[in-house]
C-alpha cells in the first residue's frame, strides 16, 4: 500500500483519457528516463513534465484536467508550466485530421510530448512526417543560410583526406559544396552521403572532380515532402491560435511569447515568521474584540496593554 502511495506511475492508468483523437501523443525516437532528464527544468516544470511523461498516449493533458489531478498547481501555474515545457522543446500541439468511427474525418489538437528536449527544426521535421530514425544525424535546419554548403565542403575535405581514389583540392571542395549542401537541405546524413559517394568506386578514378559532380548530381535525394495527411498546422500552447510552424517559433504565437515568464520560488517564509505573523494577528483581532460586561452588555473595546 505504501508503495502505490509513493509510485506516480501506478496511479498513471487512472487519469483521465482525452476523447478520440484528443490528447497526448509521446513522440518519436526518445532517449530513456534517467535522474537528469529534466534536470535544466525549474522544480515546478520538471513535476509536471515528468507527470506527463508517465502517463499514457490518449491522456487528457489539458490545464484543467492536469491542475485538478496534480495536487498542488492550479490552472495558472499549469498553464504557464506547459508554455516553458513548450519553448524548452518538450511539448508541441498539432492540429491534426483523424478519422472517427461514425463521425468521419475531423480536425482535432493533440498533444505531443517528448521526454528528450527537441529544437525547433526537430519539430518542423515531426511535422513533415521527417523525423529521422535513433541514431540517425537529423537534417540541417532551413533557418541556418550557409550551414548546408559549410557542411558540404566539410564532408567532401574528409573524402578527400580518407579515400586515396577521390584527391579532391581544396578549390574542388568548394565548387561542390553548394551541391553537396543540398543534399545536407534534404535531410541526408554525413555518413550516408560518404556511403553514396564512395560506393563501388572505379579503379582508377581519372577525373576526381568530374565524377563526384557527376555523382552527387544522378544520386541526389528527393526533396523533402511538405506536411503529410494528418499534421494540418501548429496551435499556440499559451492561446491555442492555429498557424504555421514558421508563424509559430517555439510553439507559442507573439503574444504569448512576449508574455514575461514568472518562475515560481523555490520556497516562501520560514516557517517561524510565518507563526509569529499569526500569532500578531490574532493578538491585535483579540485586542479590538469588544469586553462584556457581568450583565451581557458590551463595554467597547479594550484599552491596549502596556
Amino acid at each position: 500500500m505504501a508503495i502505490q502511495q509513493l509510485s506516480r506511475t501506478l496511479h498513471a492508468p487512472a487519469h483521465p483519457m482525452a476523447k478520440p483523437g484528443y490528447g497526448k501523443k509521446a513522440a518519436p525516437d526518445q532517449l530513456p528516463f534517467d535522474g537528469g532528464t529534466f534536470a535544466h527544468l525549474p522544480r515546478r516544470e520538471a513535476a509536471i513534465a515528468r507527470y506527463i511523461d508517465l502517463l499514457p498516449d490518449g491522456s487528457d493533458i489539458s490545464i484543467k484536467t492536469l491542475a485538478k489531478e496534480m495536487e498542488g498547481y492550479g490552472q495558472m501555474a499549469v498553464g504557464s508550466a506547459l508554455k516553458y515545457l513548450t519553448t524548452a522543446g518538450h511539448l508541441r500541439r498539432f492540429v491534426e485530421e483523424v478519422w472517427v468511427e461514425r463521425e468521419g474525418y475531423r480536425q482535432v489538437t493533440r498533444t505531443w510530448f517528448s521526454r528528450t528536449a527537441r529544437h525547433e527544426h526537430w519539430w518542423r521535421a515531426l511535422l513533415c512526417d521527417d523525423v529521422p530514425e535513433s541514431g540517425k544525424e537529423p537534417g540541417v535546419p532551413v533557418d541556418e543560410p550557409g550551414e548546408a554548403e559549410r557542411r558540404g565542403y566539410s564532408a567532401l575535405a574528409r573524402i578527400a583526406r580518407t579515400e586515396p581514389r577521390l584527391p579532391l583540392s581544396a578549390a574542388s571542395c568548394e565548387a561542390l559544396a553548394p551541391l553537396a549542401g543540398e543534399w545536407f537541405k534534404r535531410g541526408m546524413s554525413e555518413s550516408q552521403f560518404v556511403l553514396t559517394l564512395t560506393f563501388c568506386l572505379p579503379q582508377p578514378v581519372r577525373h576526381p572532380f568530374g565524377f563526384v559532380q557527376q555523382r552527387l548530381i544522378n544520386e541526389m535525394p528527393p526533396e523533402l515532402p511538405g506536411p503529410v495527411q494528418g499534421l494540418i498546422a501548429v496551435e499556440c500552447t499559451g492561446c491555442g491560435v492555429p498557424g504555421t510552424a514558421e508563424a509559430l517559433p517555439g510553439g507559442l504565437c507573439g503574444p504569448c511569447r512576449s508574455t514575461p515568464y514568472t518562475a515560481r520560488p523555490e520556497r516562501g517564509l520560514p516557517a517561524d515568521v510565518v507563526r509569529g505573523k499569526a500569532d500578531r494577528i490574532r493578538y491585535e483581532m483579540e485586542e479590538r474584540r469588544p469586553s462584556r460586561s457581568p450583565d451581557g452588555h458590551a463595554r467597547g473595546p479594550r484599552s491596549p496593554r502596556r
